[in-house]
């Protein structure tokens, strides 16, 4: 159901437009002064808002201006002064239409469908283009970021440790034995897991971290605010999840075990970026090279 609100100082107006209104299947409340209007927006969004120009403390247009700025609710102007203002000035204010009184109801009514449909149209074309901008940047097996945008942000968070000197670390994780999984089980199998451990990534980072897929089997974790000492808290959270999401393919004998052998390091002053990612990995190997299911860290000096 669609919701309206009316503002008008004059009580006959606001209650013939909401009766009428209401009996055509509209949610509607009815208002004599806009900051009445702006108090019961701010926690009770509405779809129009039909407005007079003269109000007191202020005007219709000033009220239109404040909502396009602060809500997502179209505006209808309807005022019986036809001198001294015009279509074009209400548009311009923000505003979807501009009625005069004495206004037939079937115009209103017309006017408001109108409104309501490009409001819909508005809405669907937005909710097209988030998708597209979430398609772009997201990997569509394992629903993280793509490594695209994980150089983009992990070049935001060093400039942002630039300017106020926050900790910055970085994980990199690898499945331990993904090919010989694949091999042995095949990929659909293996796409399995993959898809598991982004979901594990997803539920185990905090609020202010972001998982990424680095390629293949390697996935990697921004962490801003962390010491590389803090960032293994994060590691063996997504380690310990990653091992008790067993695997039982088809032809598998017993549960599959899947382990991650992790890389961590922290940003240090003035490095490039590329250098700080080799780092990550070259920890990651390090865990590889150890025996695997292993978190190591490195510093700028490759030294533990």
């Amino acid at each position: 159901m669609s919701s309206i609100a009316i503002v008008d100082e004059d009580k006959n107006v606001r209650d013939s437009v909401a009766d009428y209104l209401t009996l055509a299947g509209f949610d509607v409340v009815a208002f004599a002064s806009a900051s009445e209007a702006l108090t019961h927006l701010e926690t009770n969004p509405m779809d129009i808002v039909i407005t007079d120009i003269p109000l007191k403390g202020t005007s219709g247009f000033e009220l239109t201006d404040t909502i396009k700025k602060n809500f997502s609710t179209d505006v209808i102007i309807l005022t019986g002064y036809s001198t001294g203002y015009s279509y074009e000035e209400a548009i311009n204010k923000g505003a979807s239409d501009f009625v005069f009184k004495p206004v037939r109801f079937e115009e209103l009514m017309l006017r408001i469908k109108r409104v309501l449909h490009e409001r819909r149209l508005t809405c669907e074309r937005n909710d097209m283009l988030n998708r597209l901008k979430r398609m772009a940047v997201t990997d569509p097996l394992t629903r993280l970021f793509n490594l695209r945008y994980f150089y983009n942000q992990l070049e935001k968070e060093i400039d942002r440790f630039n300017r106020y000197s926050r900790p910055l670390s970085l994980m990199l994780l690898d499945i331990d034995n993904f090919k010989i999984f694949n091999d042995t089980y095949g990929h659909l199998e293996g796409d399995r897991i993959l898809v598991n451990l982004g979901k594990v990534i997803r539920e185990c980072l905090r609020a202010m971290d972001s998982g990424y897929r680095f390629g293949g089997e390697e996935f990697t974790v921004i962490l801003p605010e962390t010491t590389v000492n803090e960032g293994i808290v994060v590691a063996e959270r997504i380690q310990r999840a990653m091992r008790d999401a067993s695997f039982s393919p088809p032809s598998a004998p017993e549960p599959v075990i899947t382990t991650l052998s992790i890389g961590l390091t922290e940003y240090e002053s003035g490095e490039p970026l590329k250098e700080f990612v080799r780092r990550a990995d070259r920890a990651m190997y390090l865990s590889k090279a150890r025996g695997k299911d292993l978190i190591s860290m490195l510093n700028k000096n490759n030294a533990e």
